[in-house]
């Protein structure tokens, strides 16, 4: 005898059911998996500061990250600041390899890639932090917006700091105070003008300053008021020359993204992100012209002497420029003349 089998048989309405609340099921998941892969679209930052000290620049693109995360567009920007991703100089390039799609960055550190972009650290182009902001709305910001752009990469946000000269062992007022001296200088234009003065040229970025002074590699700098605090270069100076009435250091530090990882971005993200770097923007501009009186005061809490130049002081200086910086930038970059006309046109 036949043992007795037993079946299980599903009514026809019941089955379709299953398979439809299958197919639901089955197509949540990609859409999950869709919106999954959408919010883990992650941006690396990079620059050259100190980061979670104080430093502005590091601030203002933490800024940016924390309103662009806020802003829930499914974008994240990971910051990577003191040149733990990116040495300082590769940085430019690095936007254009697509190793980092972000930086804070001083732009003259390309002028290598674009000579034009010697402009915006041009000994006394600048003359104080409100004279930053109109350049900001000019013709001369125009044209390196074109050339920043045609090179691949976009502006988020425009940054001036000013700067101030340090030495190891004596102050720098006049130029022939730097006769002989082995000086770090920021970019080429400066270069020059300490050349003319009488100085040899250490060429470094400003996160390598401190062992070079310490080291004897370098007797002086140049660089932002920022960076002379952010970088401890109290603990290896005697004396600073703050900007004071008669700033003739001013460098152009913007926010940048590559022009390829915009172009992937959306529309909500596009705007984001705006958002947000016009708001650090403001707050840069802000906290820019408090970072002279923080050097100021960082340096004589130190013991450091601190000094300012009168106005003949400084004209002497603009006059070394105008026979070597300004002079062979006319010369020999295409467009220079102009961009230095322009520049100076601003009042």
């Amino acid at each position: 005898m036949n043992k007795r089998q037993s079946f299980t048989f599903s009514h026809p309405k019941t089955a379709a059911r299953k398979v439809l609340a299958c197919a639901v099921t089955a197509g949540l998941g990609a859409l999950t998996a869709l919106s999954a892969g959408a919010a883990e679209m992650s941006l690396k930052a990079s620059h050259q500061f100190p980061g979670g000290k104080g430093d502005v620049r590091d601030e203002m693109v933490q800024m940016i990250a924390r309103d662009v995360a806020a802003a829930k567009v499914g974008l994240e920007i990971k910051v990577f600041p003191g040149s733990s991703l990116v040495k300082a100089n590769e940085q430019w390039k690095a936007m254009l390899s697509g190793q980092i799609d972000m930086t804070s960055f001083p732009l003259d550190y390309a002028a290598g890639f674009h000579p034009q972009f010697g402009a915006t650290l041009m000994p006394g182009l600048v003359k104080s932090h409100a004279h930053a902001l109109r350049i900001n709305a000019s013709p001369f910001m125009k044209d390196i917006h074109a050339i920043i752009e045609q090179g691949g990469v976009k502006v988020l946000a425009d940054a001036w700091l000013a700067g101030a000269f340090g030495a190891k062992d004596k102050c720098i007022k006049k130029p022939e105070d730097v006769v002989g001296l082995k000086v770090r200088s920021a970019g080429s234009t400066f270069a020059q003008m300490w050349a003319g003065a009488g100085a040899s040229i250490v060429s470094i970025p400003s996160s390598e300053v401190y062992n070079a002074l310490q080291q004897g590699v370098a007797q002086a700098t140049d660089t932002s008021t920022g960076s002379f605090v952010s970088f401890r270069l109290y603990e290896q100076l005697k004396c600073v020359t703050a900007p004071g009435d008669n700033g003739l250091w001013f460098m152009y530090e913007p926010v940048l993204i590559s022009m390829k990882t915009w172009n992937r971005l959306d529309a909500a993200q596009k705007a984001a992100l705006t958002a947000a770097s016009k708001k650090a923007e403001t707050y840069f501009a802000t906290e820019s012209q408090k970072l002279d009186d923080k050097m100021v005061d960082a340096f004589k809490k130190a013991n450091v002497e601190v000094v300012t130049m009168t106005d003949a002081e400084a004209d002497a200086w603009r006059a070394v420029a105008e026979k070597t910086s300004y002079k062979n930038f006319s010369e020999k970059v295409p467009g220079g003349k102009e961009l230095i006309q322009k520049a100076l046109s601003v009042k």
